[in-house]
This record gives C-alpha cells, structure tokens and sequence, in this order.
C-alpha cells in the first residue's frame, strides 16, 4: 500500500496578526494615561542678570535638609515635627528676640537639600513650612485653621481680609539648588 505524502496543517496566522494590530490600535485610542500633577509653584520669571539683594542675617531662616534626610534648622538638628512650631516663633517674633526675624513682612524661610536627600523628606519639611504659614494667617483673621483652609481653596470666598491676612504675612520661601555634599 503506498503511503499519500500529506503536508502538515497549518494555521493561517495572518488573521491572527491582523486583529493583535487591531487590538492595539483599540488599545493605544482608549487609554487615557495619567498625568502627574506636581506641586504648585509659581516660579519666577527667567532672569540672566544677577540681582544682588541684601538682607539682614536675622531675617532669614534656614532650613537644610541633607543626604541621610537629617534637618538642620538655624543650625541646630531637628524633627520634621518640631520645624513648624519653630518657623511660627521666627516669623511671628516682631523684632523682641534679636536672633529672630524683624516683622512677618522681613522673615524669609531658606530651604536648602541635598542631591541625595529623599522626595517624601522634601515634601514633609514644605508642608510643615506651609502649615506655619497657614496657622499664623489664620490666627491674624481670627479664625481657624479649618475656616482659613476653606476661604483659601475656595476662590469665590475670598474676601479682602484674607487678603489682608497674605500681605501680612507674605509666604516668603527661597529655595537654593540642591548641594551634592552627600556624594549621591
């Protein structure tokens, strides 16, 4: 008996191909991809000339955050916790302690990082700062915390104290350009 000689089935691929590249075409149309929002900072305007402004060393208080997430604030090592508390009692200080800053308008927050230091140890210390800040205006308007927080997110109630409440104690932050003395 003489064996036929069969050529194996195949498959016809082709149309597979077709609907993988249809289903990717679908894929790439509908999906919407996420985009980070990032923080809210008004940075200022492009400037090449150097402007030199002089400032008394009283007023201006530092804040350096380094490689291992340490906080040195006016030289002196502290927690996240306690930078608040510490940038109320210099802002708010009126001139009476001569290491502290003139006026809530003069006082002027020098935040400095490292190249190493961790993002989440960066946002701790900006929002403890903005807290300050915060809690002060609101104790200027005598409300709390909760009341301030709603007119400030709510821009239709904005009204002229609040206002009032900024140019009183303007949110003064100078961040300097990360060192690299960690070595990271």
């Amino acid at each position: 008996m003489k064996k036929k000689s069969r050529s194996a089935p195949e498959i016809n691929a082709s149309s597979m191909a077709d609907i993988a590249f249809l289903l990717l075409i679908f894929f790439l149309v509908t999906t919407t991809i996420a985009s980070d929002k990032g923080l809210s900072i008004l940075l200022p305007p492009k400037n090449d000339q150097q402007l030199d402004v002089k400032m008394k060393e009283r007023n201006i208080f530092k804040v350096f955050i380094n490689s291992n997430n340490q906080l040195l604030v006016e030289e002196q090592l502290m927690s996240v916790n306690q930078v608040k508390e510490a940038a109320k009692k210099f802002i708010s200080n009126n001139g009476r302690d001569p290491k502290s800053s003139e006026s809530p308008q003069a006082a002027v927050i020098s935040l400095k990082t490292d190249r190493g230091t961790k993002y989440e140890m960066y946002i701790a210390v900006m929002d403890e700062l903005k807290k300050a800040y915060n809690e002060l205006r609101a104790a200027y308007m005598g409300v709390t915390l909760a009341e301030y927080l709603e007119i400030e997110n709510d821009s239709k109630k904005q009204n002229a104290k609040f206002e009032e409440a900024k140019k009183a104690i303007p949110y003064q932050l100078s961040e300097a350009e990360p060192t690299n003395a960690g070595g990271n």
